[in-house]
């Protein structure tokens, strides 16, 4: 998934969550005063490991705890890095996504219930593979390009 060598200074490192629901549409993410949507998660904080700083995300963003929300008990595994741009920063600032999923997916169809928008959040999204491009960062239409390829999502 991803895009190529560029120096890791130049790289903003973060985490995020692909949840999928049980219609196989992706939750994203707006927030206030912005246009695009983003795939909900942020940055580790020190001392932090992927999964404790996910957790820590989702929890601020979608008002979840992805680990004991759920009755089914849920993991949090890897599925993949994607790399671009960084929308809205300066030509040459890229972002690297490492993501996550829920799983097994009964538990992950769960959170379709629980995740709601929270003070961080104007409004969360359920979109599919023709959901509009210009309204997502570049690498959220990779990631939907990636799902709608693996038939994750329709």
């Amino acid at each position: 998934m991803s895009t190529g060598g560029t120096d890791d200074k130049n790289y903003i490192d973060k985490l995020a969550l692909i949840l999928i629901n049980s219609d196989n549409k992706q939750l994203v993410a707006r927030s206030f005063g912005k246009t695009v949507y983003y795939t909900p998660g942020g940055k580790r904080e020190a001392g932090e490991s992927d999964i404790e700083a996910l957790c820590r995300e989702c929890q601020e963003e979608l008002d979840v705890d992805l680990l004991t929300a759920t009755k089914t008990p849920a993991n949090i595994v890897p599925y993949g890095t994607f790399q671009a741009q960084a929308y809205g920063k300066p030509e040459g600032t890229m972002v690297r996504l490492t993501c996550f999923r829920v799983l097994p997916r009964e538990s992950e169809i769960e959170l379709e219930n629980l995740v709601k928008p929270s003070e961080e959040v104007e409004e969360l999204k359920w979109v599919d593979s023709n959901f509009d491009r210009d309204k997502l960062t570049v690498t959220g239409i990779m990631i939907l390009d990636d799902l709608k390829e693996k038939n994750i999502i329709d």
